[in-house]
């Protein structure tokens, strides 16, 4: 199979898991406490105006990475890898996670897995699926407006998201806090 077949199926697959998870694994108002203060809407208009406009963009700035196959194969592997912490993550969470920010009074803190790595290892493979897609465009320009603006949601809503665990589980959370790194490992 061609690399570009395996890369189209592997984005459209992704984006439709995205929207499921949208639909299905929302807490609704009285199954949980939802502090999601509009993040969940942010982040879908960003991610969707930063991919839709990536063809005008290459337009407009023609910043031309290079050509050779190896970018389209790195974006590739970066998908497949952002792809797995994404699921990896969600999984891990199972039954608590949702796509707009909720505590449950029955939740735990989790801290095995992924989550001994980052406190945020879902939205860590959010922002590798990013720079994939920006990577595929081979232009500079492309790179910048799908990385930086959606990451920018993401900090917003990590923010939101720290708030919201740190009301539920206090002084656990805190120290959590200060063990883990928020995003990047050992980094922030």
């Amino acid at each position: 199979m061609h690399l570009s077949t395996v890369w189209t199926w592997l984005f459209w697959g992704w984006l439709a898991g995205e929207i499921l998870l949208a639909v299905f694994t929302r807490t609704r108002r009285g199954e949980g406490k939802v502090q999601d203060r509009g993040t969940k809407m942010i982040l879908w208009v960003v991610i969707f105006i930063s991919i839709s406009a990536l063809d005008s963009v290459q337009r407009l700035a023609p910043a031309e990475m290079s050509s050779g196959a190896w970018i389209r194969a790195v974006s590739l592997a970066l998908m497949i890898v952002g792809i797995t912490i994404r699921v990896a993550a969600i999984l891990t969470l199972g039954k608590w996670f949702s796509t707009n920010v909720a505590t449950h009074a029955s939740q735990t803190l989790q801290r095995s897995g992924l989550y001994s790595v980052v406190r945020h290892p879902s939205y860590l493979g959010m922002e590798i699926i990013f720079l994939a897609i920006g990577l595929h465009t081979r232009n500079w320009a492309c790179l910048a407006v799908v990385v930086i603006l959606p990451t920018l949601a993401v900090l917003y809503r990590i923010h939101v998201e720290e708030q919201a665990l740190l009301r539920a589980f206090g002084a656990s959370y805190a120290d959590y806090s200060r063990t883990t790194k928020r995003l990047i490992p050992g980094v922030y």
